[in-house]
């Protein structure tokens, strides 16, 4: 005999309310445009470190609907997002669930702007949806990090040309 199937529906508890976040993170850095650009790439990419700055390497499609995701290999890893918006070396923004295995839709922005020698690096992250509380907590942390790691990137690249 076939048993009907059946449907559980959950509420959210209040903990598990949407939730937003936003995050803008600004510095300036001693090189080219062109040089923050390929160091922004590079640390998107094999440069990148995890939260404990661990090596974290990412692979970036930089094209318009790209994939940024991380490859463990055997078809394995995790998709982070896709590239909703690319205009080199000015302008990348990435659309997904980041680090978020939960539902949750971010934007990220890495803005740049030549100023003199030096270049203005913005970035800005928006997200919602059932974030977890030490996500939302580390997340600041995290994105200094990597504004630290392009410009420490972008030295070591300036050094070398």
């Amino acid at each position: 005999m076939n048993k009907p199937a059946t449907e559980t529906i959950q509420p959210l508890a209040p903990e598990g309310a949407i939730q937003t976040l936003t995050v803008v993170k600004q510095r300036s850095i001693d090189a080219s445009i062109e040089i923050v650009w390929e160091s922004m790439l590079e640390e998107m990419g094999p440069a990148g470190l995890s939260a404990n700055e661990k090596p974290m390497p990412m692979k970036l499609e930089a094209w318009p609907g790209g994939r940024w995701f991380r490859d463990l290999g055997e078809r394995e890893g995790h998709l982070w997002g896709h590239v909703q918006v690319i205009k080199p070396p000015k302008l990348l923004e990435i659309c997904g669930p980041l680090f978020m295995s939960y539902p949750g839709v971010n934007h990220v922005q890495y803005r740049l702007t030549a100023e003199g020698n030096s270049t203005w690096l913005k970035l800005t992250h928006r997200g919602f949806g059932l974030i977890d509380p030490d996500h939302a907590k580390g997340v600041n942390t995290g994105w200094e990090k990597v504004v630290q790691s392009i410009a420490k990137i972008a030295e070591r690249r300036k050094a070398r040309l």
